[in-house]
């Protein structure tokens, strides 16, 4: 049987961006699939999953291009938006009306600062009745599915491998782009190829395998590297030169690490010392929602070209506040219009992780939209967005227990991964039982899956 099977127009929600074609369930009994995808990712703080894939999920070659092509793009005009924001951090952590809690672990050097912000992304997209939409950009060392994806396609490419090794599938890794990633920055920096992996075990439920798969990988493919955490966090460059660490990933988020009660001080003292952590701390701005806000509304410097791509790409967001805006070709007073619309939009704090901080306007009440709304537009700190709803594609699920596989309808939210803007592999989450709403996978508890190009 061939690993790639057509499903034609079978999907009754689905959308042609979809493609007809999927990679068929390996021939390996369900259960044996599901124990070696638990096998794979154990010990990583992964919640458990009720629902797991039976195949990678597969999109057409010219759809999977279009999610890196356009990420790239507007993670620049992201970039751009945040840093136009204000002339200096000072200036934009008023502009952003950062918590205290972010007003920290700031270069001393701008112009480095600004420069290494954005060198590990990831944007959330859904597919809509116009194909790909962007939902918010994930800018940050911490955030989720390379071990995720590295993971899962550990496990396919066991499954999937002909007598050669070659695959019906191509696919990017994001160990190893990542791994050229700091090979580059370290001849880019003229430092040596030494990486310092920070985190936390407490941040992984008091594991350190999560830490221990991503270092194994960077020292066995030409770079030296170490897990530290803040205890021993001076060990990286409080040693002779040639032992020093001079660069790292920030594997951790300032918020998560103050809800854990970690101290952050080992960290300052560390980039007072010359280690850089990518990404770094600018990149707080690139992630907040309202640079989605101002860059769906239009920047004064933006081109034809690029105004036609946000519209094209980005729902229609706003920040919110006591003002006018333009909706299409009219002018709306824009706190009675988000009112007005919540079977329509989203409600988002500007700062939040796994889903916790956004608000579904159809599945409100009107009483409670009504209050979030107003208490959001008083601090100004929020967005409004087009709701998207998602459409759905076909793919095999083993459930716990289950002695086969099951097809199933899913809504998928893409997550392209970028690290130093070349594609690092493609992420999904979605709910196995074809569900839709907010889809985290400690929030929310989905299911997730690698992507890959058919």
């Amino acid at each position: 049987m061939s690993a790639v099977e057509d499903i034609g127009t079978r999907a009754a929600s689905g959308h042609p961006w979809f493609g007809g074609q999927r990679v068929a369930p390996p021939a390996a009994a369900a259960r044996t699939i599901r124990e070696m995808l638990l096998h794979e990712i154990r010990d990583t703080g992964h919640p458990h999953q009720v629902l797991l894939p039976a195949a990678p999920l597969a999109l057409p070659r010219a759809s999977y291009a279009e999610l890196f092509r356009v990420s790239a793009a507007l993670l620049e005009l992201v970039r751009r938006t945040a840093l136009e924001a204000a002339p200096t951090t000072e200036g934009r952590l008023a502009a952003f009306a950062m918590p205290e809690s972010e007003h920290q672990l700031f270069l001393d050097d701008q112009f480095t600062e600004e420069r290494y912000a954005h060198c590990v992304a990831r944007p959330d997209v859904v597919i809509g009745a116009d194909g790909p939409r962007f939902l918010e950009f994930n800018v940050s060392g911490a955030l989720g599915g390379p071990v995720e994806s590295h993971s899962r396609m550990e496990v396919w490419r066991k499954l999937y491998a002909d007598a050669q090794g070659r695959l019906p599938f191509s696919y990017e890794d994001p160990f190893a782009v990542r791994t050229a990633m700091f090979r580059d920055l370290a001849a880019e920096l003229g430092v040596a190829p030494r990486v310092a992996l920070l985190g936390d075990a407490r941040d992984q439920g008091d594991l350190t395998r999560y830490f221990d798969v991503q270092v194994d990988h960077f020292n066995s493919h030409g770079l030296t590297a170490r897990f530290f955490d803040p205890a021993n966090l001076h060990e990286a460059w409080d040693c002779p030169p040639e032992l020093r660490y001079p660069l790292g990933l920030r594997d951790f988020t300032i918020p998560d690490w103050l809800e854990l009660g970690i101290d952050t001080a080992p960290v300052r003292e560390a980039l007072d010392h010359g280690v850089l952590l990518v990404g770094t701390q600018t990149s707080t701005f690139l992630s907040s929602k309202l640079t989605m806000g101002m860059l769906s509304e239009g920047r004064p410097w933006m081109t034809a070209a690029e105004r036609a791509l946000v519209e094209r790409y980005l729902p229609w967001t706003r920040v919110l506040g006591h003002r006018w805006t333009n909706r299409g070709d009219r002018k709306v007073d824009l706190v009675p219009f988000a009112v007005a619309g919540r079977e329509r939009l989203v409600l988002k704090e500007s700062i939040g992780m796994s889903g916790k901080q956004v608000l579904i306007g159809r599945e409100e009440s009107p009483e409670r939209w009504e209050a979030a709304v107003a208490a959001a537009a008083e601090t100004g700190t929020s967005i409004v967005q087009e709701y998207v709803e998602p459409r759905t594609c076909r793919l095999a699920m083993i459930a716990e227990g289950a002695q086969e596989t099951h097809d199933a309808e899913i809504a998928p939210v893409f997550g392209p991964l970028l690290f130093n803007g070349r594609p690092a592999g493609l992420f999904s989450r979605f709910f196995g039982d074809g569900t839709a709403g907010v889809v985290s996978l400690k929030g929310t508890y989905s299911s997730d899956n690698c992507v890959v190009a058919l």
